[in-house]
């Protein structure tokens, strides 16, 4: 079993900005990816950024530029740095880990990210 817990979110003006971190803890040998993903009000969820085993990351194209998907393998943690922040970028944002082992997806209870004009 894989356990997912999302901190860092908060209250930012438009053009701050602020650094998730997501914990992870369990089989995390059996993780393949790492993803931050984000839902706003009435919309679906969405994949922000990811991160896989070997180091490769990809970006949503309303992110690319502006936030950086990174880990420290050390502490277990994969962080989000969101930089340039605008208010569209307001949503909860949800970590998610990829279990090969279990073929499945392990979600967090989310934070709530607000940017405000």
């Amino acid at each position: 079993q894989v356990q997912v817990v999302e901190s860092g979110g908060g209250l930012v003006q438009a053009g701050g900005s602020l650094r998730l971190s997501c914990a992870v803890s369990g089989k995390i040998f059996s993780i393949s990816v790492m993803g931050w993903y984000r839902q706003a009000p009435g919309k679906q969820r969405e994949l922000v950024a990811t991160l896989n085993s070997g180091g490769s990351t990809n970006y949503a194209d309303s992110v690319k530029g502006r936030f950086t998907i990174s880990r420290d393998n050390a502490k277990n943690t994969v962080y989000l740095q969101m930089n340039s922040l605008k208010p569209e970028d307001t949503a909860r944002y949800y970590c998610n880990a990829y279990s090969d082992l279990e073929s499945a997806d392990h979600w967090g209870q989310g934070t709530q990210v607000t940017v405000s004009s």
